[in-house]
Order: C-alpha cells, then sequence, then structure tokens
C-alpha cells in the first residue's frame, strides 16, 4: 500500500478526462481521430466512457460534458460564474472517504461536494485544484479487486 500523505491514502487514478463544453466537437476528435474505445453509458448518450481495462493506464476515461459535471456539484447545469470552469476532471480512489474528506477540510480547501453517495453507486467528495482541475476523492465499489 502507499504511504499515507496527510491523512489522505490514495490507492489509484480512478478516471480522468476532459470536461467539454462542445461535446459533439469533442467526440470527433477523441472518438474518430484519436479512436478511443468511447461508448455512451446506458442512460445518458452525452456522457462517452471505456470500461474498465480498455484503455491501459486509467481505470475510466470519460469525456463529462460541463452541464453533467454541474449537475453533479451544483443541482443544476450551469456552471457557477464565480468559480474557474474546469477543463479536465480527475478522481483519485482512496482508502478511506471519511478521513480524506475531514483532512481536505482542516487544511482548508472549499468543498463542491462532501462525501456524497451519487445514485450509481460512487462515493465521491469533489474540490477544484489550485489549477481549476475538478477533482474527486472517490470509493468506487465496481473498480476496487475483491
Amino acid at each position: 500500500m502507499t504511504p499515507a500523505i496527510s491523512g489522505i491514502n490514495i490507492l489509484f487514478a480512478a478516471g480522468f478526462g476532459p470536461i467539454t463544453r462542445n461535446n459533439p466537437q469533442s467526440q470527433l476528435f477523441y472518438k474518430d481521430a484519436l479512436n478511443l474505445p468511447l461508448k455512451p453509458m446506458e442512460d445518458n448518450s452525452n456522457y462517452l466512457s471505456t470500461s474498465e481495462g480498455e484503455l491501459k493506464g486509467v481505470k475510466h476515461f470519460a469525456l463529462w460534458p460541463l452541464e453533467q459535471a454541474a449537475m453533479s456539484c451544483f443541482g443544476n447545469d450551469v456552471w457557477p460564474n464565480d468559480l474557474p470552469i474546469p477543463q479536465y476532471w480527475v478522481e483519485f480512489e482512496v482508502e478511506d472517504i471519511n478521513t480524506a474528506t475531514q483532512t481536505l477540510k482542516q487544511k482548508g480547501y472549499q468543498l463542491l461536494v462532501d462525501n456524497r453517495i451519487e445514485p450509481w453507486g460512487q462515493t465521491v467528495t469533489r474540490l477544484l485544484s489550485p489549477e481549476g482541475a475538478l477533482v474527486g476523492l472517490t470509493i468506487t465499489p465496481w473498480l476496487r479487486d475483491n
């Protein structure tokens, strides 16, 4: 196991991808030009992603429309004007989401999502990094080894 850093023990990068503003244009680039094995999620045709293991080096790569990222963080499909618009998202699978979330709070980071269970079963804490990336610390049961 990786040693804990400041109370957060990251197990692996759970997912990564751009946050898209023009989803059809991004789909053309990543799916058609780069030939990435992206497929729509069953209930969301705008969220294209790889299946686990399809793209070596990442558990999950996806084009995440900005409207959907805003909905996930704020409950509506408009990103707030007072926050930087993220260009990409990254999620780190952590050993203990409660400890990781508390550590971020203790260090003074503003959380956009605080240790919430998503409808699809993932537990997530989200915040913006100093560079403006949308960063998630997660517990994603289907990505973990049994």
